[in-house]
Formats: C-alpha cells, sequence, structure tokens
C-alpha cells in the first residue's frame, strides 16, 4: 500500500465506508489510520524519532512529519526527537525551550507486515469508538424496560440482541425456568450497564422488583403522569408480588386504576411475567396499618409495633395463622420485605400465653426482689410495673393509686427496690473491677454498674476500648445478608441501648479523650444545617 499513489481520496472513502457500518465518526478512523501510519513510519525511520501523520480531510493526501522538541541542556536524552537550544539556532531564528521544530519528511511505502499491522491499529481503534458509542447510548437507560431478539444461550445465561449491541440476562435473572430459542422476543429491565475491558456489559433482568414496577408504569396512565407512585415492590419471581401504591388525587382509586377495567392491566403485567399473582395493596404512612393491607388475604386482629428493633408482632387467629404465613412462607416474607420489618406472626392463643408468661415472671421478680407476697406482687404488675428500677424511682403518687398501699407501704417499697438495687450495682461494680475495667471506664457518665460488667466481660476495659467501638457493636442491629435480614447483637443492646445513645456516648468517649475537637464538630454541623437550610430554601 503506497501513500504516494494517485488514487489518495481512497483513504477517506474506506474511512467512511467504516465508520457507516459501525455508526461511529468517520474523524476517528482517520485518527486511527493516522496512528498506524506513523508507526509504520516509525519502524522505517527508527522507533527514538517522533513521527507524526496527518491526513487532508479534504484530498486524503497524508504528510509525514518529524517533530523535534527543544529542551534544557541537562535535560537532552533522545538525540533524534530532542535537541538543545543552542542545536535549534540553525534551524530557528530564537528558540525556547519547549518549541518544537517541525520538517516534513518523505512519505513511505508500506509492506506486508506494516500493513497489517496498520490494519490491526485501525481495527482496534474502531472497536474502542464502537464500545464508547455503545456505553454512551445504554449508561443513561439503565432502570428502563428494552425489548431484544434472542441471539443464543451461553451456560444457561441468555444472550440478547438489544440493537446496537449485545446484553446478557444471567441464569438468575430469568423467571422460573424460562427458556428461549434464537430470534425469540423478550422484554426485560436493564439492571446495569458497566464499561469493562473487552466492551460495555449490559446486565439484563426478568427477577428485579423494579421490572414489575417500570411494567405497571407502561400499562397505567396514572402511574406514568405521577398521579399514582409505586412505594414498594416484592417478589417471588414467577409465583407471586406485592406492590404497594398510593395515589395523590383524591379522586383516584390506586388499586382499582392499577387493576384497570376487568382486570385488564394488572392482567398484562401478569402474562408478560409468566403467571405472577400480583397483590395490590394500598399504601399507608402508618406501619401497622399498611402491614395489616400488606399480609392480605389474611385478617389480623392485633399488632405490636417495636420501632427500635424493626420488628413488629402480628396476632391472627387459629384458622388464619395459614393464610398469613402462605405457603413455605411466602405471603409473610412479601409482607417483610414491602414493610422493611422483621414480623412475627402468632396466634391468639400463642398470643394470650406469652403474656401470661411474663406476668408470671414480672409476679415472680417483685416476690423474690422486694420479699411481697403473690397477691401484692401482682397487684403492681397489674398497674403496668415491668422492673425494679420503675418503683424506686417512680413519683410516689403512681404507686398511692394502687389499693391498699398508703405512703408508708409506698416508702417501704422503693426503699426495697433501692437498697436492692444498690446491691447489684455494688456487685456488678467488684464483678467489673475483677475482670480488669479501669476507673477511666467505670467513671465515664452514661455506664451504669452492670454495663461495664457487660463490657468487661467482653474486653472492652478501659475508655480508650469504648471509643474505638462501633455504635451497633453497643446497641446491635440488622444487616442485609444476601436479601435476608439477620440480628447483630450489641454488648449493651440488653440494657434498652439504642444506636442512637451508642453514638453520642462514643463521640463523648472521644472529645473526653482529645480524639475529637467538639469546636469541629459543631462547625461540621452548622455546615450541614446550612447546606439543608439552602437545600430548603431552593425548594
Amino acid at each position: 500500500m503506497a501513500i504516494t499513489s494517485a488514487n489518495q481520496l481512497e483513504l477517506l472513502q474506506t474511512a467512511e465506508a467504516v465508520a457507516r457500518e459501525k455508526m461511529i465518526d468517520p474523524g476517528l478512523v482517520i485518527e486511527a489510520m493516522e496512528e498506524s501510519l506513523s508507526r509504520a513510519a516509525k519502524s522505517r525511520y527508527g522507533a527514538e524519532m517522533d513521527i507524526r501523520v496527518s491526513i487532508d480531510r479534504k484530498t486524503g493526501r497524508a504528510t509525514f512529519t518529524r517533530v523535534r522538541t527543544v529542551v534544557a541542556d541537562e535535560d537532552l536524552e533522545n538525540y533524534q526527537a530532542e535537541m538543545t537550544v543552542e542545536q535549534a539556532r540553525q534551524y530557528m531564528a530564537d528558540p525556547k525551550v519547549g518549541d518544537t521544530y517541525v520538517e516534513e519528511v518523505p512519505p513511505v511505502e508500506m509492506g506486508r507486515i506494516a500493513a497489517q499491522s496498520a490494519k490491526q491499529v485501525i481495527l482496534q481503534k474502531v472497536r474502542e469508538a464502537e464500545r464508547d458509542r455503545q456505553y454512551e447510548e445504554f449508561k443513561d437507560r439503565a432502570g428502563t424496560i428494552i425489548n431484544g431478539l434472542v441471539k443464543r444461550e451461553e451456560y444457561g445465561n441468555v444472550i440478547v440482541d438489544v440493537g446496537a449491541g449485545e446484553a446478557i440476562l444471567r441464569r438468575n435473572e430469568k423467571i422460573g425456568r424460562e427458556s428461549y430459542r434464537p430470534n425469540d422476543r423478550v422484554r426485560c429491565y436493564i439492571k446495569d450497564v458497566r464499561r469493562e475491558p473487552r466492551g460495555p456489559q449490559i446486565f439484563l433482568s426478568r427477577t428485579a422488583p423494579e421490572f414489575m414496577a417500570e411494567l405497571f408504569k407502561m400499562e397505567v396512565p396514572e402511574i406514568y403522569d405521577g398521579i399514582i407512585e409505586i412505594k414498594a415492590v416484592a417478589r417471588d419471581p414467577g409465583s407471586r408480588a406485592k406492590i404497594a401504591v398510593i395515589s395523590y388525587d383524591g379522586s383516584i382509586d390506586p388499586v382499582g386504576a392499577c387493576v384497570g377495567m376487568r382486570g385488564s392491566r394488572v392482567q398484562a403485567v401478569v402474562n408478560e411475567l409468566q403467571g405472577e399473582k400480583i397483590d395490590i395493596i394500598p399504601w399507608n404512612e402508618d406501619q401497622p396499618t399498611f402491614l395489616v393491607n400488606a399480609l392480605q388475604p389474611a385478617e389480623v386482629t392485633k399488632v405490636v409495633l417495636d420501632e427500635e428493633a424493626g420488628k413488629i408482632e402480628v396476632v391472627v387467629p387459629e384458622e388464619q395463622l395459614s393464610l398469613a404465613i402462605g405457603r413455605r412462607g411466602q405471603n409473610v416474607r412479601l409482607a417483610s420485605q414491602l414493610t422493611g420489618l422483621d414480623i412475627d406472626i402468632m396466634t391468639e392463643e400463642e398470643e394470650s400465653a406469652r403474656r401470661q408468661k411474663e406476668f408470671e415472671a414480672r409476679t415472680k421478680l417483685f416476690i423474690e426482689t422486694l420479699d411481697l407476697d403473690e397477691f401484692f406482687a401482682q397487684l403492681l404488675v397489674s398497674e403496668g410495673f415491668t422492673n425494679l428500677e420503675e418503683v424506686a424511682y417512680v413519683e410516689l403518687d403512681e404507686l398511692l393509686v394502687i389499693d391498699g398501699v398508703d405512703e408508708g407501704t409506698a416508702e417501704e417499697l422503693q426503699a426495697r427496690a433501692r437498697d436492692y438495687l444498690e446491691a447489684q450495682a455494688k456487685a456488678a461494680l467488684d464483678a467489673a473491677r475483677e475482670l480488669g475495667a479501669e476507673e477511666s471506664l467505670i467513671q465515664f457518665e452514661g455506664l451504669t454498674p452492670q454495663m461495664v460488667e457487660a463490657l468487661a466481660k467482653d474486653d472492652v476495659k478501659t475508655l480508650e476500648d469504648f471509643a474505638t467501638c462501633a455504635d451497633w457493636e453497643l446497641a446491635g442491629g440488622w444487616t442485609n445478608n444476601g436479601g435476608e435480614r439477620v440480628k447483630d447483637d450489641g454488648i449493651l443492646e440488653p440494657f434498652g441501648m439504642t444506636l442512637e445513645e451508642a453514638q453520642d456516648l462514643v463521640m463523648t468517649a472521644r472529645i473526653a479523650l482529645g480524639w475529637v475537637d467538639p469546636a469541629e464538630l459543631e462547625a461540621e454541623a452548622e455546615g450541614e444545617d446550612g447546606e439543608t437550610g439552602e437545600e430548603e430554601g431552593e425548594a
């Protein structure tokens, strides 16, 4: 291939043909040609020379130039591509460091090996441009639905032609035992678009909860218009799903709008999802009410919410238990995913037995610690007293409302409770010191003796040890492990410590040790408040 041939326009024609075929900028192809010609010239003139090639975008003429850069004497390393100021004076009038001297050199004839190398460079550049174009086209389409044609199946994964490239539908993202043949049409959710060395990877899904939400958006105009919003989706792909919706227009029923005339709208979604049964549930800000809706079709008698633990107890009649749990726990699992709460379902009989057990345990506690008879201890429990601290430090008037309790009896009750608690505290402190707890931890405000003992048992024996603890290590919490919520037990969780309280205590310890400057914390807090204020102002 001789660049000096008369048919120089062939370069431009080739570039345009490749660009059209690959749907990329012709300029990128020409740049690849310039780079390949530059490489060929370097192999002819010497690899150390800075040879550059410029192809005229109109005539196709390739110009070969040698570039030399002016450098300081001590920086001169490459004699072929650099020269000193003194050397440059024979070519330039007033050379300065950083100036370049460009001279045209004769074009080269490309041999077979050089031509092959040039072809590889061009193909590589074209592939890179193709990948960039594909990534730019799809990066903003993540989170949307796309239609494609099945090309082939590889080890259970389906390769889908999505027009401007290929996407992959992994085996675990297919519904049930779906199988596809080449040229089958498939509708999928674009879960992720990532730029990888071998090109952009477009990951599809048919099991993602968002896929169902997007399908409803396509079928229900009110959702598309924002009148109805999908607040949560929980799926057991191919089997059953629950979707929570809310309407911002009082005249429109969100559930009815999603179901459609004779179920036409929801049926279109069901058909796309291989017959997946869908429960459409009205969203409610009140969590217990929302949970009652989410457990449909089961009827709920009572709901007890523990917000701190993120747990909720649901009481149902005996005959409704299997319906509430569902086959293989499906109904309660989906309701848990939908509400984000850990749900404990029990029958009315089980709840009654548990309450009786708690009543007996508290009665026994008061009998043993306060030296009371059974009847008097039961009176205390019936009035809502659950522990000794409440008896010891409650206002005297709250004890006087109990039948048969006068002022003297109330004072005696409180004295007994306080004596017992003080004895317990002393025993805990002695045990903590025996375990090696230091005074810096024992004297730290906010920790009870029993808490110090528990910390010492867990090898937290100094204030420095305490200051390095994470809030969840102290108060406990929940983590998501493969879609399943797992409980992390905290050292001080048995004492009712919350995450916020743990955060405050740890930060106070760090300030006391001089690890954190309180002035900086205040400045950060003020800065965050200022940013919040600005955002609210903009809104």
